[in-house]
């Protein structure tokens, strides 16, 4: 999982020239969890059919030329990266909504979480 190499399969869109903008999001295992219980590591499971899924609908966004996703899978330690989301579209009115609504998405319909 790496953030440059989203970027650059983004950078080789054929429809690179409509980008305006890039955004990132790189989602890490915290220490503690929402409720304030501490956490040592994590385990992580995704559904890779639904992820497709949330990524075609969210390149149906207006002004979205490509979006990309990368969860990581299996017991991860604190600080070690979960998530990665790279939107890639014209005006940041359409690009910043696409990428909290697609970083809630995944959270919410493709990952499952075990803290410990």
């Amino acid at each position: 999982m790496n953030l440059e190499d989203l970027i650059g399969r983004i950078k080789r869109h054929p429809d690179y020239g409509r980008v305006g903008m890039i955004l990132c999001h790189n989602g890490v295992v915290r220490e503690t969890a929402r409720d304030g219980r501490r956490v040592k590591r994590m385990t992580v499971r995704a559904d890779r059919i639904r992820l497709e899924a949330v990524l075609a609908e969210m390149r149906k966004r207006p002004g979205i030329v490509e979006i990309l996703a990368e969860v990581r899978e299996g017991r991860l330690d604190v600080g070690e990266d979960v998530m990665m989301v790279v939107v890639a579209g014209d005006y940041r009115e359409n690009c910043f909504p696409v990428l909290q609504d697609a970083v809630n998405a995944i959270k919410r319909d493709v990952t499952k979480k075990k803290e410990e």
